[in-house]
């Protein structure tokens, strides 16, 4: 062998995976990621029946038959969708069991004294794969599994690259690929085609679990990660082939199965790229949603001590403190405590006496916010709102309104002075 064992494991395993990831991709974004499963498990009776057939386990007439099984399932899948009366969950559910079923009373019928039984279809046996050589002008090259994994990947990428506008559009829109003369249904079994090619290519070495984990769960993983498809292609991939990687560790670690640990260490990455993707995380959320509500709320304390010093010009009136501003604001007390210490971190207000005043700064700042919400009002008042409805609409909106839309709003508004309740709108 040219590499040591362990590196074969975690090569094969990453081909498997980059693979699975390129025609798993589509599956994902057409709603259709269970298809992979349903072949993975639909093709045993084409093995069954190719075996009863040559009466051989040679590789290449299971293939074929395997092949045959899975176009079939996608087949019978789709002819059950568009009959209209079953949904597409339900199509995939029924057509896998039943061909599942079918090939395990085959084997047991006709190949029980046969080494070919369904552990090896949905297990695999990725540690044994390296001992599977194959040899190129005398010279061993290294796994069999590798090599037919590696040109099964080279159809994948060639396949799409090809038909990469076809394959695109057809997921997408199906209706306008068909309008503008792409056979929607013709590119739909194409990717069928990818499908079986892949799963039943992956069968031997790592079996049906790992095929289905990495068509579902790499593409998934890069779809919370990218709106774009070529990076969502790419992403799959990489996603798919560091899990081979870290699953291999993460086996001999816990002295598990290897196939099974490169499946639970995509599902890490996947929970990972769940919790944290930059738009899509959870965590990344909830920590966006707390800095707006954080943001908004310095927003509403600014105006309030504008308001606040708007009313008591020219008067002795004590600086408004917090209660005074979560009052106004109808904020929390807390919440409003740690507006004003960022709005003080930011040299946006300052301490006056137990109250708040605003800096240049900040009165700059607040004058601006208060001119949004006074024009919105005018605004909204010029198309009918009623006057009681006025405020809480700009409330909402005066934190998200862009310069260029409020000098829009404004002109469209006529350059009011005063707002609908007669208080003057601050200008520059």
């Amino acid at each position: 062998m040219i590499l040591p064992s362990w590196l074969w494991i975690i090569l094969i395993g990453a081909m498997v995976a980059a693979s699975c990831s390129v025609v798993g991709s589509f599956l994902v974004l057409r709603r259709m990621a269970m298809l992979g499963d349903a072949i993975s498990h639909a093709v045993l009776p084409g093995i069954a029946i190719a075996f009863f057939v040559t009466q051989s386990r040679s590789s290449l007439p299971m293939f074929i038959g395997a092949v045959v099984l899975g176009l079939l399932t996608a087949f019978i899948v789709q002819t059950l969708n568009r009959s209209g009366r079953v949904q597409n969950d339900a199509a995939i559910g029924v057509s896998f069991t039943s061909l599942f079923a079918l090939g395990v009373i085959l084997i047991s019928l006709y190949a029980s004294n046969v080494d070919l039984d369904t552990d090896c279809v949905l297990y695999g046996v990725l540690e044994l794969a390296p001992l599977d050589t194959i040899e190129w002008a005398g010279r061993d090259i290294g796994p069999r599994a590798f090599w037919q994994m590696a040109v099964i990947f080279a159809i994948g990428v060639a396949t799409v690259a090809l038909l990469f506008k076809e394959l695109k559009i057809t997921t997408f829109d199906p209706e306008l690929a068909t309008a503008i003369g792409i056979n929607a249904g013709l590119m739909h079994y194409v990717l069928m085609g990818l499908v079986s090619i892949t799963t039943v290519g992956a069968f031997e070495p790592v079996g049906a679990i790992l095929v289905v984990a990495m068509m579902v769960v790499p593409p998934a993983t890069a779809y919370l990660l990218t709106d774009d498809l070529k990076t969502m292609l790419w992403l799959g991939v990489a996603v798919g082939v560091l899990s081979s990687f870290a699953g291999y560790a993460l086996s001999l670690a816990l002295d598990s199965n290897v196939a099974g640990a490169m499946t639970v260490a995509a599902g890490g990455f996947f929970a990972l790229a769940l919790l944290f993707s930059p738009r899509h995380g959870v965590v990344t959320k909830r920590l966006s949603q707390r800095q707006l509500s954080r943001r908004v709320a310095g927003e509403d304390a600014l105006q309030a001590l504008w308001r606040d010093h708007e009313s008591t010009l020219g008067t002795a009136g004590a600086p408004m403190n917090t209660a005074g501003v979560a009052l106004s604001t109808r904020t929390d007390a807390g919440t409003t405590q740690r507006a004003l210490g960022d709005l003080k971190r930011t040299q946006m207000v300052e301490t006056s006496g137990e109250g708040y005043v605003l800096t240049e700064q900040g009165r700059r700042t607040a004058q601006e916010l208060v001119h949004r919400h006074r024009v919105y009002e005018s605004y909204l008042n010029g198309l009918g709102y009623p006057e009681d409805h006025l405020h809480d609409a700009a409330d909402r909106v005066e934190h998200f309104l862009p310069a260029p839309m409020v000098e829009e709003v404004d002109e469209a508004a006529g350059n009011p002075q005063v707002d609908p309740h007669g208080k003057p709108i601050p200008h520059d």
